[in-house]
């Protein structure tokens, strides 16, 4: 198992990172398949020399990966975007680029395949991004009938642009909106447990064919988490309620923005609960106990705490 050849793409984000640093220890081999690889040269710091390989690719492109799987014993997608930019949209990543990996990997041989989903996406289909990626859920199943599909929730850490987008938000600003009432039920999940999940799947062969929905252990209202960032970061800011409607029309103006703060498509999201379904498999199955919010986060929100902010800002 140690000589195992993992190809990972999409491995230079934000879960990614946590992924190719529990296969490295584990031993693997890993090829990680990235737009930008010279972005993430520091990955290779997670294992030993030449155990983790950088290559240019595209998921949209199969030329651009396809001599890079065969050999592997896994195909591991994490590729995901939350805004649309040029070519880069929702139905060419998550469902057209999904189901082409998953082709390309059937074809090489592959013996394992998972696809990195996004809770509640059946759900939410009036949303260009939850439609997507459920379409790309069934275009992998089809092409890879043995793929795992996982479907985390919002997920949190250090780098996150969850907890921190909101943090910083309200060390600038004198309010904070919540959409909706923020009445919208979220169970964030710890990125490394995520790691975790896909470092189980793959040393559980009984995993294939299965979905599994991982959130953590508590359930939050939008404005629950609002409150406890704002508690935490030792700031009183008033919360103000945006209504959807509204939202919507700000998203719109966002869109033309380089990096939108908010998309009409995001608001749509927001009108569905983020929780895991109890009848479905979870953490339970794969033997993994998730991390709570409160034993991660107040640690690095820390530099957001108001008597360290504005020495930090200096």
């Amino acid at each position: 198992m140690e000589q195992r050849v993992i190809t990972i793409v999409g491995g230079t984000g934000f879960l990614g990172r946590y992924v190719v640093q529990r296969l490295a220890r584990a031993g693997f081999r890993l090829r990680i398949i990235s737009r930008n690889p010279d972005r993430a040269r520091n990955l290779k710091t997670a294992g030993h020399v030449g155990q983790i390989a950088l290559i240019a690719g595209d998921i949209t492109n199969p030329d651009t990966y396809a001599s890079s799987i065969p050999g592997s014993y896994a195909v591991i997608n994490l590729v995901g975007i939350m805004c649309e930019h040029g070519k880069q949209d929702f139905a060419s990543v998550h469902s057209v680029g999904a189901e082409k990996l998953a082709i390309a990997a059937k074809a090489a041989g592959v013996k394992r395949f998972i696809q990195i989903s996004s809770l509640g996406v059946e759900h939410e289909l009036g949303s260009s991004y939850a439609r997507s990626k459920f379409l790309g859920e069934r275009a992998v199943v089809l092409a890879f009938p043995e793929a795992t599909i996982l479907r985390p929730s919002v997920m949190f850490g250090p780098e996150d642009n969850f907890f921190n987008k909101f943090a910083k938000m309200a060390s600038i600003s004198p309010a904070l909106p919540v959409i909706g009432g923020g009445k919208t039920l979220f169970q964030p999940v710890y990125v490394d447990d995520v790691a975790c999940a896909i470092e189980t799947c793959l040393a559980k062969p009984e995993t294939r064919g299965q979905t599994y929905e991982l959130g953590g252990p508590q359930v939050y209202t939008m404005k629950q988490l609002i409150e406890y960032i704002l508690l935490i970061t030792g700031r009183s800011r008033k919360i103000v309620n945006l209504p959807f409607g509204i939202a919507a029309c700000l998203g719109g103006v966002g869109e033309y923005l380089p990096s939108p703060p908010l998309t009409r498509d995001q608001v749509k999201l927001l009108r569905y609960n983020n929780t895991v379904n109890p009848d479905l498999k979870s953490f339970s199955q794969l033997g993994i106990t998730p991390t709570a919010v409160e034993l991660i986060v107040p640690e690095y929100l820390s530099i957001y705490h108001k008597k360290d902010y504005g020495k930090l800002a200096a």
